[in-house]
């Protein structure tokens, strides 16, 4: 039984997310430089069993077989992102004309199979030769990450209108520097914050260079945010859980919405934040749509003496949970959709990630079965279409992710594709997720998604082969 996905628009977007250094590998190649994850994943004990993004899934090399499986899929859209260190690798000065190639032909052949392309122009791969400089605590990074922005542009913008500033600037700012669990690793809450700052103004100044190069841009950010739920009703938890949604949610949003910095976050945190005259307008540079990236929901307990935001996530029993342990909340995803169309007035959303990992491998039929992945996906798309029926502005879903890949500092252990990647031989198999979701998207199509929609089983040939999926896909497919 399909979900009832009938209040989902015509137009929708369907789509699948990768992340350069999760997949393209080919690190010291065509004149790549070191990024701040190169460097960290050969710091000892950073990354689980010593896994680094050399080789990832050498989607640099494999790009068309990688292109004809998202055809095969039926996507209208890629969303994938630029590596700085292959396009400008000092972060400033000289252009590597190899790696802008790299990039022109992957959106041409995009264009070609009728898949519009969805770029990001920073997913935490900063070169390291711009970290030794100082990193994103100093505001030349946000300059250079602009004046990188413009080259882009400028090589790309007369074939690509949707962009992307930033992913996820709350895991590059507090995870990468406040936590150091990510690059390039530190625990100093001042850095975190001026770090966050920089971002944001980073991204401000992108939009402007985006704008000048494409004047038909559509430009967004992507943050990945969590309902925050206090663990009772306690006073101190509801309190825990407002500082939660301030570290998660506020701080990131409201900046970007012209709402300046969230006082209650400025004062817990301390730290002054390095405004100039004019920066805040740059950051709340108008934008035409927000990306979501949703996971999980967070419960949390006052924990007074515990680290910043001083809130102690708490573990609810009796509830799935994926390989992450992140609990599988569907109805966190409405309620953001929700929240960004009537708090933050959003007039355009997509969903830029979502997803979960589970244990996967293929069978003895050579098919890789995983059925709490599949399930995961029907309820996520559920409830994006009752964020639709409540008015939600959602234009289109990009589910994470197209390919299993280097997932940061888990390594290769944790496995989140639609296409199952064996890391010594590159093959590709489309898993059972994939396969329904091709189905999924075929179906919306058809205008069959209703409470009584269903779609026929998908041939897909020899389950066991890295080939493409044959999807039925209208002409040469959907232009955006």
């Amino acid at each position: 039984m399909f979900p009832d996905l009938s209040d989902l628009p015509d137009t929708f977007v369907w789509g699948a997310a990768t992340a350069a250094y999760q997949i393209e590998g080919a690190a010291a190649e065509d004149g790549r430089a070191p990024s701040i994850w190169d460097t960290f994943s050969r710091t000892p004990g950073k990354v689980a069993d010593g896994d680094t993004g050399d080789t990832a899934c050498d989607h640099y090399h494999r790009w068309p077989q990688d292109v004809a499986l998202m055809r095969g899929l039926g996507l209208d859209a890629y969303r994938f992102s630029i590596a700085w260190p292959r396009v400008v690798p000092q972060g400033g000065g000289p252009v590597n004309p190899a790696g802008l190639a790299f990039y022109d032909r992957l959106v041409d052949a995009l264009l070609e199979a009728g898949i519009t392309p969805f770029p990001t122009l920073y997913h935490w791969d900063l070169p390291q030769a711009q970290q030794d400089r100082g990193g994103w605590p100093q505001r030349e990074t946000a300059l250079r990450f602009a004046e990188y922005a413009s080259v882009v542009a400028e090589r790309l913008g007369d074939r690509v209108t949707h962009w992307a500033t930033l992913n996820e600037p709350l895991c590059s700012s507090w995870i990468g520097h406040l936590q150091g669990l990510m690059a390039p690793g530190l625990t100093d809450i001042t850095a975190a914050v001026r770090a966050s700052y920089h971002l944001h103004l980073g991204h401000g100044l992108a939009v402007q260079a985006l704008r000048a190069a494409v004047p038909q841009a559509r430009i967004g950010i992507v943050n990945n945010l969590s309902p925050c739920t206090p663990a009772s009703d306690r006073p101190e938890d509801v309190a825990a859980a407002r500082r939660a949604d301030g570290h998660t949610n506020r701080w990131w949003l409201d900046p970007v919405h012209g709402r300046g910095y969230p006082q209650d976050m400025v004062e817990l945190y301390g730290v002054q934040l390095p405004e100039r005259p004019g920066d805040m307008a740059a950051i709340a540079a108008p934008l035409d749509w927000l990306g979501l990236n949703y996971y999980f929901r967070e419960v949390v307990a006052d924990d007074p003496s515990g680290p910043l935001p001083r809130a102690r996530p708490v573990r609810l029993p009796g509830v799935r949970r994926t390989a992450m342990d992140w609990e599988v909340h569907a109805d966190g995803l409405e309620q953001l959709l929700l929240r960004l169309t009537e708090e933050y007035g959003a007039r355009s959303i997509y969903v830029t990630e979502n997803g979960s990992a589970y244990e996967d491998r293929p069978g003895p039929d050579g098919r890789v079965h995983d059925p709490e992945r599949t399930a995961y996906l029907e309820e996520h798309l559920a409830a994006c279409a009752r964020a639709v029926r409540g008015g939600a502005p959602l234009a289109g879903y990009f589910a994470w992710s197209l390919l299993d890949n280097f997932e940061w500092a888990y390594g290769y252990r944790k496995r989140f594709g639609l296409v199952h990647v064996d890391y010594p031989t590159q093959r590709r198999t489309v898993k059972d997720s994939g396969r329904r979701y091709a189905d999924i998207i075929g179906a919306h199509r058809r205008g069959r998604t209703g409470p009584a929609g269903c779609a026929g089983s998908h041939s897909a040939g020899d389950p066991g082969r890295a080939s493409v999926m044959p999807v039925g896909r209208p002409g040469s497919g959907r232009r955006r």
